[in-house]
């Protein structure tokens, strides 16, 4: 079924999780106006779904169901899914900045596969369990978010060996009706106003460490869970332009003795099984992230395009200016081809569910988290710097400065000093803000850091093909010494498993990238 952005929004009045937001209790997540710009950006996810001109990129039919689900929580069983997954986390980024909720779909993915293999490896139920959570995650259409993140605590030291066990989420009891939770996840997207976390293991584990490998499903109003959150965006501030209408907050889950019933848990010690759950997490995710900071882009390109009319220039003849537009053009289409090789050479799993692309998906991320403070600076060279010296917005009304600031700050007679500074203050918010910098971090770390994506990108790199090709050319034979470590990783074709073959091209919906009017 699914369910409007009004729907959505009622439906976190049914729960009372324990919130805390710079210091104060939150009453009621869904009137909190701190809280507010992320609700409005999970809410259009909800919207869009219903508008009939979207509905092909928007909606999926659930492979075990068939019925129709928000794109956002479909499994992808096709390399279609994932182009169309793509167009629709763009859409929804480019008119909300983040729109969260794609997160909780990626780790559905992930949950699916791992269940999946760890049936067919332990002989548990845990698929079956999954699959009746996943049905009712569409039935009632809701939103999740991904408990991934632990403290860490002393990086040199593995889980198990932490001076303070809580600093990771652990199973604290194990009970004839379910695990109690202990710990911490310390990064959750969305936490207040998402209905249930997933929990999931963040790293690789080994036997010793088997009590922190857990996976499940926890409402968000679980007794003894706490969220320690911050305000999504830059609410109720006359300058966010942006933030101040979508935004995102993340929190800390404090779990105090969680009691979760084993109908709700899909790993509970199988630690062999953990580091593949976190990487093919990992793998949707990241490919996803490529579209979330696509939609991202568009924004500074248009409000980019916008800010160099309204500063009296002309793209056409202003060289300089157009050159760094096709850079900042360049930046985000470049990596957001590697999402869309990513769906065309990704691989069905035994599960069903098609996992993208491993090294595309990597690239990209890795191109986009590095690349972001590039777009920033692009977008700060094309508009100036009236973004950060113009005057606040308590100017606009003041009879002292308002009329004179009005007639000087006015570059072109048919672009209002209104509207000038109104797209200034806008760039401002998105690359010159406490907000820009938060978004800066999120590229960077979302998903992993830069080093992780590098360690995917040569784990999964068919180097020993190419070193094969050299030899050959230079008529010198292939050697398939296994000691040598430069050729052991070989892969008879990205593709498919005999060899390279040019993969069908996936029936798609592309989406145009301005979006029309929702119809009244």
């Amino acid at each position: 079924m699914l369910i409007s952005s009004a729907d959505y929004r009622e439906s976190l009045r049914g729960y009372h999780p324990v919130v805390y937001l710079d210091g104060d209790r939150i009453e009621s997540v869904a009137d909190e106006p701190r809280l507010a710009p992320g609700i409005n950006a999970i809410g259009l996810t909800y919207d869009f779904a219903l508008r009939p001109e979207l509905t092909a990129v928007m909606t999926a039919a659930a492979g075990d169901t068939g019925e129709v689900v928000n794109r956002m929580m479909h499994l992808p069983r096709s390399g279609a899914d994932l182009l169309n997954k793509l167009e629709a986390v763009r859409l929804v980024c480019q008119e909300t900045g983040c729109a969260q909720r794609y997160l909780g779909g990626d780790a559905l993915s992930a949950l699916r596969q791992a269940t999946h293999r760890i049936d067919a490896d332990k002989g548990t139920d845990y698929s079956q369990r999954f699959a009746a959570y996943l049905q009712r995650v569409n039935r009632q259409d809701l939103t999740l978010g991904v408990a991934m993140t632990d403290g860490k605590g002393d990086r040199s030291k593995r889980p198990h060996e932490q001076p303070q066990p809580d600093s990771y989420l652990h199973i604290a009891e194990r009970r004839k009706d379910g695990i109690v939770l202990s710990g911490v996840k310390a990064i959750v997207t969305g936490a207040p106003y998402v209905h249930e976390v997933l929990v999931m293991p963040g790293r690789n584990m080994i036997d010793a460490d088997k009590d922190f490998a857990v996976a499940c499903a926890v409402p968000i109003d679980a007794k003894g869970l706490t969220i320690v959150a911050r305000p999504a965006g830059r609410p109720g501030e006359e300058a966010a332009k942006f933030s101040s209408k979508f935004g995102q907050s993340t929190g800390v889950l404090l779990f105090d003795q969680v009691f979760v019933p084993w109908e709700r848990v899909f790993l509970a010690g199988e630690w062999e099984h953990s580091g593949f759950l976190t990487y093919s997490y990992a793998t949707h995710h990241r490919h996803t992230c490529i579209a979330a900071r696509a939609g991202f882009g568009d924004l500074l390109i248009g409000a980019g395009a916008l800010m160099t009319e309204a500063n009296g220039l002309d793209l056409d003849r202003a060289h300089g200016m157009r050159e760094a537009m096709i850079d900042l053009i360049k930046i985000v289409e470049g990596f957001y081809a590697c999402g869309v090789a990513s769906s065309v050479y990704g691989k069905a799993d035994p599960s069903g569910v098609q996992l993208p692309d491993a090294v595309f998906a990597n690239i990209g991320k890795l191109l986009l988290a590095t690349q972001i403070y590039d777009m920033h600076r692009l977008a700060h060279h094309v508009s100036g710097g009236l973004i950060v010296t113009l005057p606040g917005p308590g100017e606009d009304h003041n009879p002292a400065t308002a009329g004179r600031l009005s007639e000087v700050l006015t570059a072109r007679s048919d672009v209002p000093y209104e509207r000038r500074i109104e797209v200034a203050r806008f760039i401002e918010d998105l690359t010159a803000s406490y907000q820009a910098g938060w978004y800066s971090v999120i590229s960077l770390h979302g998903g992993g850091s830069p080093e992780a994506m590098k360690q995917e990108i040569y784990r999964h790199y068919p180097i020993g093909n190419k070193v094969d090709l050299v030899e050959r050319l230079l008529e010198r034979g292939i050697l398939t010494d296994e000691a040598r470590q430069i050729t052991r990783n070989r892969q008879p074709g990205r593709c498919c498993a005999a060899g390279c073959q040019v993969p069908d091209v996936p029936l798609t919906t592309p989406m145009p990238r301005a979006l029309p009017p929702p119809r009244r």
